[in-house]
């Protein structure tokens, strides 16, 4: 367990949003105020007991009466910890805490648990002001484990030497539990398949191996076409962006507890790129344009970074680092239900390939919003008529929408009957105005074009999540990474196969083919390509030799087919390849 306490004038919280799925029931959600207070960021950890409890209760009092605090506030802050206890766990601890405390003749008030909070406070600045404790299993001896730092003078500057490998347990690969998992959860399938891993150096941030890139990039290229089809035109924009970008967009006061920020001193604050939406209003606004640019379909495919919190992380379905298929579509208002319906037939075409089903679901106005009632009423209508004409079954989510704007979501169902949210498409009315956006109209007056966000996908890393459980791990064939694998059935047919694999890429130059001439059965060679779920395992014997055929064996099935021409099975090959089945 990790605690901060703070002696405070005040502190200000409100919750705003679930940040957990199966967070606390709230009463009251306006905003708590509580005055001459100590406050205690609290993080309870795995492996954290009563004890602990027991630990933090003694602490807090002992500070408390230090600096002669009546008024506590138990704020959970899982920031403090990357080793987080299950939430469950953790709420139980601090409404113990909580109780054990107020008989104890304290005023206690507890920040709700699993939301995501605003909050404001202020420090009294004294020497008690300030603390930090550690207690439980999990800091047993951290002192002896310290790394040992050595200082030397070299050169009139000065050298650091550490000790590395007593640092690697900090950066060790994330250890992952399957003993509760499924077969088919993606976090076991990537492992498997060697598609992707996790590291401790970057919580949430994942690693994306050969394989996994092969199904990244395939998805990505056809998202590619498929846009270029429809007249979108690909952008790219920094990274990193001044503070100030977010504060005119207003990310900064309504999405600040979600971004990496890094201040700069003299240069001012940064923020990693948590959206793609600011930098596309500036694309816009760099040019002259006018209603005959319209519709302006601009699309990015950048890496995005959003700090979520270390208990929701979840494989590839909670990350902290993603890659979005964006657009953000420029309008006149008199477009936007014909360029919904535009976007509704891309979402059909792309769906439809993976065989997910799909819904939606409409998101209104939040308690805090951009903008005024009127324009948002006219928003949610619009899109409400747009929903009805589409024929989709769709469900409302009262204050779900963006601070921004309404928003539709798309709704996908696996292959266990569970939902996910995947894309997104949102209509915006504020920022085009706070941004200053113009397009001269045919009557030669200035207009503020509307905007459409949107995504397909989601983030890639989701949507690959979803689909290994959906098909657990059997990729298509133009997805898989290994699309066909050669097998030989004794040593003198090596060659034979040999010949086979290069006839192969010779025919389909981009075909992604291995061979397998291990010294082992041939059974054990088929075990491995079911294994590695490989479309296609191609044997190799005399007999395939002699008569210059092929014994082909699709994945799952028990038995091969024999005779089968090269001829034949490349244009299988092409054609289900085109076709992306």
């Amino acid at each position: 367990m990790r605690i901060i306490t703070l002696h405070c004038d005040y502190i200000k919280f409100k919750p705003l949003k679930k940040a957990l799925k199966d967070a606390e029931d709230l009463v009251d959600k306006e905003e708590k105020t509580v005055k001459d207070c100590l406050v205690v960021l609290t993080a309870v950890e795995k492996g954290d007991s009563d004890k602990q409890v027991g630990e933090l209760v003694n602490s807090v009092e002992k500070t408390a009466n230090e600096v002669k605090a009546k008024n506590l506030v138990l704020y959970p802050y899982a920031h403090l910890s990357s080793n987080l206890a299950n939430p469950t766990t953790a709420r139980e601890y601090l409404v113990e805490a909580e109780h054990t405390l107020a008989k104890k003749g304290f005023n206690v008030q507890r920040a709700p648990f699993g939301y995501y909070k605003e909050f404001e406070l202020k420090c009294k600045g004294h020497p008690l002001s300030e603390l930090s404790k550690e207690f439980g299993p999990a800091h047993a001896g951290k002192d002896k484990e310290k790394v040992k730092v050595e200082v030397k003078e070299k050169a009139g500057k000065e050298e650091v030497m550490i000790d590395p490998s007593k640092l690697m347990n900090k950066i060790s690969p994330t250890k992952l539990d399957a003993s509760k998992l499924k077969d088919n959860d993606h976090r076991i399938l990537g492992q498997k398949l060697n598609l992707f891993m996790f590291n401790e150096s970057s919580p949430g941030m994942p690693y994306w191996l050969p394989n996994g890139l092969i199904v990244y990039n395939e998805l990505l290229n056809f998202w590619r076409e498929e846009h270029k089809k429809a007249g979108y035109q690909e952008t790219m924009t920094p990274l990193i962006n001044k503070k100030e970008l977010y504060d005119v967009s207003g990310h900064w006061h309504h999405y600040k507890e979600n971004m990496f920020i890094a201040d700069m001193e003299e240069d001012g604050i940064y923020c990693v790129k948590p959206m793609n939406c600011p930098n596309a209003m500036l694309i816009f606004k760099s040019q002259t344009r006018s209603y005959k640019d319209l519709p302006l379909r601009l699309s990015d495919a950048d890496r995005l970074h959003r700090y979520e919190l270390s208990g929701v992380l979840n494989g590839l379905l909670r990350v902290r680092s993603f890659q979005q298929d964006d657009s953000h579509n420029f309008i006149s208002e008199d477009m936007i239900g014909s360029e919904y319906q535009e976007i509704f037939k891309i979402c059909e075409k792309f769906y439809a390939i993976f065989n997910l089903e799909y819904s939606f679901r409409l998101g209104t106005r939040p308690s805090k919003f951009l903008g005024d009632i009127k324009t948002w009423d006219k928003a949610e209508k619009t899109l409400k008529e747009i929903l009805k004409k589409s024929g989709k079954k769709f469900i409302i989510e009262e204050g779900d929408g963006a601070f921004y704007g309404p928003k539709i979501d798309i709704l996908m169902k696996d292959s266990l009957g569970r939902e996910w949210q995947m894309g997104t498409i949102q209509l915006d009315f504020q920022l085009p105005q706070r941004f200053g956006l113009k397009y001269m109209d045919k009557d030669g007056t200035e207009k503020t074009p509307v905007v459409i966000h949107r995504v397909i996908y989601g983030s890639l890393e989701r949507f690959i999540g979803i689909l290994l459980e959906h098909t657990n791990g059997a990729l298509p064939l133009w997805l898989s990474p290994v699309q066909v694998r050669i097998i030989n059935f004794t040593d003198k047919n090596v060659k034979a196969s040999e010949k086979i694999v290069a006839e192969l890429k010779e025919a389909i130059p981009n075909l992604r083919v291995d061979s397998d001439f291990r010294n082992t059965t041939v059974n054990d060679k088929i075990r491995d390509s079911e294994m590695m779920k490989i479309p296609y395992a191609i044997v190799i014997g005399d007999k395939e030799e002699e008569n210059k055929s092929l014994a082909v064996r699709k994945r799952g099935e028990k038995k091969p087919v024999f005779g089968v021409k090269i001829k034949d099975f490349i244009k299988e090959l092409e054609d289900k390849i085109k076709q992306r089945q």
